[in-house]
């Protein structure tokens, strides 16, 4: 397993939705970024976790840092 600390690491941001202007760092510049927020079920609690689900896709004209990741409005 390779230690985290010699990756490359780059700082993105994300662009639009619901996390709009967060920033994080990637490393091999992943096509897509998973953004979930969690929900409060409705009735009795049965281990079960509910959660929104946002995608941010990569702006691949944007090649320096910070790199840029944009909300894909139609993610499920």
């Amino acid at each position: 397993m390779e230690d985290s600390s010699t990756k490359n690491w780059e700082t993105a941001v994300l662009d639009g939705g619901p996390a709009d202007g967060k920033r994080t760092r990637v490393t091999d510049r992943p096509r897509v970024i998973q953004v979930t927020y969690p929900c409060l079920p409705d009735g009795p609690e049965d281990g079960a976790r509910i959660e929104a689900l946002y995608l941010y896709r990569r702006d691949c004209g944007v090649t320096t840092e910070p790199l840029r990741y944009g909300f894909d409005a139609a993610s499920p």
